[in-house]
Order: C-alpha cells, then structure tokens, then sequence
C-alpha cells in the first residue's frame, strides 16, 4: 500500500470522526429548553389572615406570654405542579410526524421575569454580585429574605451536576435552595438554582416525578421565585417558562 492510500484512508477516517463529532455537538446545542404547548394553572392559594387573639383578664392582673407570629411573604411567590410530555418530531405548522411516549419525566424547569429569549449558549451558575444586583432591581432590601439570603451558600444546600443544553453546571456551583417537603425542610429533592445569561437571572429547578411535596401531595416540581418587594406595590410580575425533558 502506498503513502498516498494511506495517508487518503486517514483524511477519510478524521473527516467522519469530525462529521460524528459536530453531529454529537448540534445535537445537543439544538436541545435547548423551550417553552411548553400548554400551561393550566389549577389553582391558587395563601395563607389565611388571622384577624387577632383575645385577651381577657381581671384589672389589676399582669399577664405574661409568649406571641408568635408568621407573616406571608410577599416578596415570593411559589410555582408547583406535573409535567407531561413527549420526544416528538414536528413540521413549523405543528403537524406530527411521529411521538415517542414517555415512560417516566425527567429534566427541568427554568422560569425568568424576562420576556426576552433566553440566551442559552451562555448560561451559567448566577453569584453573589448577580443576586445583588437582582435584589436592587425587585427591591428587596430585607437582609432576611433578599435572594443572597434566600439563594446562600452557607445554608448546606446544595445541587447535582445538570447541563442546560449543552452546558454543564458543575456539581455545588451554583446558588441553591431546596423547596420544603411535608412541611419540613429537606436535602434531596426540588433543587432550585439561580442562574445569569449574561442579561438576565434564570431559576431552574430539577424534576422529581411523582415526589412528596411541601403539602404532603405528590408533584413533579416546586419553585419560589422574587416578587417585586418595593412599599406599597400592589402589581403581579409575569415570569416565563421554560421546560427540558
């Protein structure tokens, strides 16, 4: 055989490694989240007001007690529920060609309060100087509940290694928080982390199909996400969704 064969059956061969290798790298960079077909919000609910508590005792006694108080947080606000779905291919018109079913949910969600298209390519974990900058645009200047706090790094909690698309969020990177479970903070399911494109801060939260939730009831996912905290605003900011499976 000579060099020139050889050196051909080369070139062929590096060429459909190439080929194989961007083949590999479009696909997974086309597998972007995208927003959901449908979305039905089943309900809505708060924490009732307790008007007040009575207190009745004779003149001339001193009454000792202990108060305690919970206040709804209206800087928050919560999103949970199931997701279905389907690996499907469509034309632009939305007609199908062929659906596979699924067998079980698996992947994220993502929500931002930005209208603008998300800008996959350059996710990334959010930080400190991020959520700062968050907590000035929502005006949440509670130390007690400002995204820092409510997003910390020094609460434990932490997040597995996910990709969004086709980047990877190194396991414990990112602003974590993990949502309750029968009332009770827990360690393992419904993480929730903060992400930045660039632009704007992105939510994410992991799958869970069928879990135990905050309220004893099963979902497949739970989130909190900021809502303006300025004195006095009584407006609903709208958030986007995104969904991977």
């Amino acid at each position: 055989m000579n060099h020139k064969s050889t050196n051909k059956k080369k070139l062929l061969i590096f060429a459909l490694i190439l080929i194989s290798v961007l083949g590999l790298f479009l696909i997974r960079a086309a597998n972007y989240p995208v927003g959901p077909d449908t979305l039905n919000i089943t309900s809505n609910t708060t924490k009732p007001n307790v008007i007040n508590a009575t207190i009745n005792i004779s003149g001339g006694v001193i009454a000792a007690m202990n108060i305690t108080s919970t206040t709804q947080d209206t800087r928050w606000k919560g999103f949970i529920g199931h997701v279905t779905g389907a690996f499907s291919l469509q034309d632009s018109t939305g007609s199908v060609l062929y659906n596979w079913a699924l067998s079980s949910i698996t992947g994220k969600i993502y929500t931002t309060r930005n209208a603008t298209l998300v800008n996959w390519a350059n996710i990334n974990c959010s930080n400190l100087s991020t959520l700062n900058a968050e907590n000035v645009l929502m005006s949440h200047s509670n130390p007690n509940d400002n995204l820092n706090m409510t997003f910390n790094y020094s609460t434990g909690a932490t997040h597995q290694s996910f990709y969004v698309g086709s980047r990877l969020m190194v396991e414990n990177t990112c602003p974590t928080l993990n949502t309750y479970v029968n009332n009770k903070t827990n360690d393992t399911y419904f993480e929730e982390m903060a992400l930045y494109d660039g632009y704007n801060i992105v939510y994410a939260t992991v799958l869970n199909q069928n879990q135990v939730g905050y309220d004893g009831h099963n979902y497949d996912f739970q989130m909190i996400v900021p809502e303006n905290g300025a004195p006095g605003y009584q407006g609903a900011t709208a958030y986007y969704l995104y969904v991977e499976i």
